[in-house]
């Protein structure tokens, strides 16, 4: 398992601080920290699942990068309090994407799930030539939807205060002519982030012709199901752009 991996905010005047780690309490997602409104779901998660009352501190987060520490409101009409300057944390760089052919069952999920743990910047399903699953338009919507509940609440519990993105299915051929962008191969070269955005294959693996269109990059020595891929490429790439591993 990674350690806990700090990112360095800024504050107003030049010090720099962490982004939160639980030392101040749960976390959620809002719409604007000046005037903080929490959503039903999360002001029912706070104080029945796990029993904050009122004055117990949480922070809150816009998803875009500015965080602030709360608590939790007094009185009926107050939800929660401002208790702490808003503070910015820096996007570490280079943007971390990790694209995956769709899969069946609950896996798109899990890969979501985990590839937010580890903190990339991107979630890119795509249907490749020898994928099984395809979404009709309204199949995509919905499921869409879903990744993007499953990224917020994954998002919350691992302290991240940048949700995501997660676009529509997108076209192989289009992924591949961005820069930056190799497939997940198990004869590629070595992971690093000379390629930034890796994409993995279906479970029938890539063909010929898709091999051809963008450079490879290996993931170890191994064999690997479709979403155990994916979370490996993930971790592997914030572990090289935190400094926790080195490429060789």
């Amino acid at each position: 398992m990674l350690p806990s991996l700090r990112s360095v905010a800024v504050r107003p005047g030049g010090s720099s601080i962490v982004k939160p780690n639980g030392s101040d309490g749960p976390h959620v997602f809002v719409d604007d920290l000046e005037c903080i409104q929490l959503y039903a779901q999360d002001h029912a998660h706070l104080t029945r699942s796990l029993r904050l009352r009122p004055g117990d501190a949480f922070t809150a987060c816009d998803g875009r990068g500015s965080w602030r520490v709360c608590r939790l409101g007094r009185s009926a009409d107050t939800a929660c309090e401002p208790d702490g300057e808003v503070v910015f944390v820096v996007p570490v760089l280079p943007k971390l994407t990790v694209g995956y052919a769709l899969i069946k069952g609950g896996r798109p999920e899990l890969i979501t799930q985990k590839v937010t743990e580890l903190g990339v910047d991107a979630i890119v399903p795509f249907v490749a030539e020898r994928s099984v699953v395809r979404w009709d338009i309204e199949r995509s919507a919905r499921h869409i939807e879903r990744l993007r509940r499953v990224a917020r609440e994954s998002a919350m519990q691992s302290r991240q205060v940048r949700l995501p993105e997660i676009g529509e299915v997108a076209d192989f051929r289009c992924l591949v002519s961005q820069e930056g962008t190799a497939l997940a191969h198990i004869t590629g070269v070595p992971i690093s982030l000379q390629h930034p955005t890796i994409l993995v294959g279906p479970e029938g693996g890539w063909s010929a012709e898709e091999c051809t269109q963008a450079p490879t990059v290996c993931l170890g020595d191994s064999v690997l199901r479709s979403e155990t891929a994916a979370i490996t490429a993930a971790a592997l790439l914030t572990a090289l752009r935190h400094g926790v591993s080195s490429s060789r």
